[in-house]
């Protein structure tokens, strides 16, 4: 058995260490605002519930391990001491990764990856419409546990109010946990699905996607297209140019030979496929053919 002080690792190693070994951990998809009321939403996989009376969430935006910086989530509960906690299901996992890149202060997340933004009813940071219950929060409290990169920061909340959509509730108002399909966060670039085991999104962090407000409209508004399926292909630094889409449909001509005149319907499906296998590229070339 390899055994290992932490005082003899560096500090991106350790934290390597503890994100694949304790895991999985459920997601704090954590919507903010500024103090000029701008809204922020990051997902924090330091998270979890610490009790019922009263009704206290904790989450943690630890300090970046690469540079010692912090997330703008940080500043934005200890300014304005509200935020709401929305839970992670698979229907919109795709999205909150897109989310999750650092983009500057002035970019809204929910805008870049296409969920919508919902009015509480008790504070001031929006909801995540699309997240199957959302926690209303004030912060009681910020725990600083260190000033060096990877240190946390304990953000208690306590729970003013909450929302459960009615499709995942039983008829004798417990969760129906199955229909939930809640999503946690491992090591490295792996989810854990409920029932379902592992799988992998590429990480953002490195790139700025161009993120789903800046789609063509026939495809940011597409009745076909899955939220998943906006968040991966919100996910590229820059679409494919135009010889590139023309080269791809001149190659895919024999197996598909109306896809030039085929309607937008027709080309989100097939775009669909593509994406089930991952392969975002060959699907943004046939949504801009």
């Amino acid at each position: 058995m390899a055994s290992y002080a932490p005082n003899n690792l560096s500090t991106s190693k350790l934290h390597a260490f503890l994100l694949s070994a304790v895991a999985p951990r459920p997601i704090a998809f954590a919507s903010t605002i500024d103090a000029n009321e701008n809204p922020n939403l990051s997902p924090f996989s330091f998270f979890n519930v610490f009790s019922a009376n009263p009704p206290i969430l904790i989450f943690s935006p630890a300090r970046r391990v690469r540079d010692n910086t912090t997330k703008h989530t940080l500043q934005n509960v200890e300014d304005t001491k509200e935020v709401v906690i929305n839970v992670v299901n698979y229907d919109l996992v795709y999205q909150m990764s897109l989310a999750s890149t650092e983009y500057a202060e002035d970019v809204n997340e929910f805008e870049k990856a296409g969920l919508t933004m919902l009015n509480s009813d008790e504070v001031k940071p929006f909801r995540v419409a699309e997240s199957p219950v959302q926690f209303e929060c004030k912060v009681n409290d910020v725990v600083k546990l260190g000033t060096e990169g990877g240190a946390g920061n304990l953000v208690i909340c306590e729970v003013v109010k909450f929302h459960i959509d009615d499709e995942f509730l039983n008829e004798d108002e417990t969760i129906n946990q199955k229909k939930l399909d809640l999503v946690a966060r491992a090591g490295g670039s792996f989810y854990s699905r409920a029932n379902k085991g592992f799988f992998e999104i590429p990480k953002p962090i490195s790139t700025k996607g161009i993120g789903v407000d800046n789609f063509p409209d026939h495809v940011k508004n597409s009745m076909i297209l899955t939220g998943n399926n906006l968040g991966m292909l919100g996910n590229v630094q820059a679409l494919p140019s135009e010889e590139e889409v023309d080269s791809f449909i001149n190659d895919i001509g024999e197996r598909y030979p109306q896809i030039k005149e085929a309607s937008h319907r027709e080309k989100h499906k097939l775009a669909r496929k593509y994406l089930s296998f991952g392969d975002v590229q060959s699907a943004w070339k046939i949504l801009l053919s």
